[in-house]
């Protein structure tokens, strides 16, 4: 093998399986005494200092109006335990069902935010509208991270990420390059 890939013609519409970014989250939400959870894979990180997250959510999606008009929403990190709550959230809607009673999970409060922490989640990150300028356009959030609530271990869990077409690929193994990794040159 000579270590160039034999490459083929591909359909554009499907490149996502090898450009979502990040694992599969569950935003939570609250608005007029209401809460909600969406699954979402799409996401970005676009800032360090303000902590800035940057993603879609599709002006169809429950979710969206209470998101807009609270200006609010948890980003909760779910590991592969999770794996069927996460499909069922994403192919439910929260206007017809309370999807925290109806997959089990537990709604606790948040610090900053009034959108719910999922408590059964490895991670969860309260988060601020930043920047709206997009939306409108684009359904394109930028939320800016206000608390972050990580679970001590596992330090690297296995999370779900979307391939498209109902598959989905478990983040793999750790490779660490600490000692050339040169923080410096960023």
């Amino acid at each position: 093998m000579s270590g160039r890939p034999n490459r083929i013609d591909f359909p554009v519409s499907q490149i996502r399986r090898y450009l979502e970014p990040g694992p599969i989250v569950l935003v939570s939400s609250r608005c007029q005494g209401r809460t909600n959870i969406m699954t979402m894979a799409w996401h970005t990180v676009m800032e360090f200092a303000p902590s800035l997250v940057g993603c879609v959510i599709a002006s169809g999606n429950h979710s969206f109006q209470m998101i807009r008009d609270s200006r609010e929403c948890v980003i909760n990190l779910p590991t592969t335990s999770l794996t069927d709550q996460v499909i069922g959230i994403g192919n439910t809607s929260g206007a017809k069902i309370d999807k925290f009673a109806h997959f089990g999970l537990t709604a606790e409060d948040a610090e900053q935010v009034a959108a719910p922490l999922i408590s059964e989640c490895h991670a969860s990150f309260e988060c601020r509208l930043y920047d709206d300028s997009v939306v409108e356009r684009y359904n394109f959030f930028i939320w800016e991270v206000v608390r972050a609530h990580v679970a001590a271990s596992p330090r690297h869990p296995e999370t779900l990420h979307y391939t498209g077409d109902g598959v989905f690929m478990i983040s793999g193994k750790i490779i660490s390059r600490r000692s050339q990794f040169q923080p410096e040159m960023l």
